[in-house]
């Protein structure tokens, strides 16, 4: 532990060497909580593309790059005279303690479902206090868009507006697409995108039913896809060809002897 406050408190005078006003970098010097926003999207998604390439070395050079956004974030509240690192990790702790009441007092949960319950009702209680005009007030809007549709969507259940099974998701998919078949007859495009925006806001919905998370299964569709391609381009390169001169038959027929 010592170790760790000693690695903690080096890292925050390190922070603080980066943004002083005379000797520091000029680039951090210059960044504010909106400009390094987007970092943190970005260094969380290359976390999870870490994890799901198995590579460990990587990961723990990623998660310290999600670190920096976290310390940059606080050093320039701190800066600010908002809150500082100290405040952040004391509110986490402090919530990882209030939302666990099956570990930390006499509220037991036997299974990791009741858990989530646990943690879904005492974060719904959280939201009241605050006094939300809307269930959807604190979704954030720059989540990814299946993300966000997920949360969404697990709000609106919170007070019983849902699909009791997911038979009936897989009803309102059909639905959906017999619409969006109507509209692509008329050729009105307009339509066309509201129809397509449906069927992928009910595909996140029967993802949500199985317990699944779209994000996961879009970027392991999107992996899929460009292994077997990068698959038929080595093909193609081994037997002296070029795809871009294949008919749409002949690229289908490698496409198939690769999967």
């Amino acid at each position: 532990m010592n170790k760790l406050n000693e690695q903690l408190t080096e890292l925050i005078a390190t922070f603080k060497s980066l943004r002083d006003p005379k000797n520091g970098c000029a680039w951090d010097r210059e960044q504010t909580f909106k400009s390094i926003a987007s970092c943190s999207i970005e260094e969380a998604y290359e976390v999870a593309d870490a994890i799901e390439r198995e590579d460990f070395q990587a990961l723990k050079s990623e998660l310290g790059d999600l670190l920096f956004q976290v310390v940059f974030h606080a050093e320039m509240a701190d800066e600010e005279g908002l809150f500082n690192l100290t405040d952040v990790i004391a509110e986490l702790n402090n919530k990882l303690i209030r939302r666990h009441p099956h570990v930390f007092s006499d509220k037991s949960a036997i299974t990791a479902s009741e858990s989530l319950t646990i943690w879904e009702d005492i974060k719904a209680e959280e939201r009241k206090n605050l006094k939300y005009d809307s269930l959807m007030d604190d979704v954030p809007r720059n989540l990814p868009s299946l993300t966000r549709a997920k949360k969404l969507q697990k709000r609106a259940a919170r007070v019983g507006f849902d699909w009791l099974s997911s038979r009936e998701v897989m009803a309102k998919i059909q639905e959906e697409i017999q619409e969006l078949e109507i509209e692509h007859k008329a050729d009105n495009r307009e339509n066309i995108s509201e129809e397509i925006g449906d069927i992928l806001f009910t595909l996140v919905n029967l993802t949500r039913h199985f317990n699944l998370d779209p994000e996961d299964i879009m970027r392991k569709s999107n992996l899929k896809f460009e292994n077997r391609f990068r698959a038929m381009e080595n093909y193609a390169k081994d037997n002296n060809i070029a795809l871009d001169k294949m008919s749409l038959e002949e690229l289908e027929e490698i496409w198939q002897q690769i999967k």
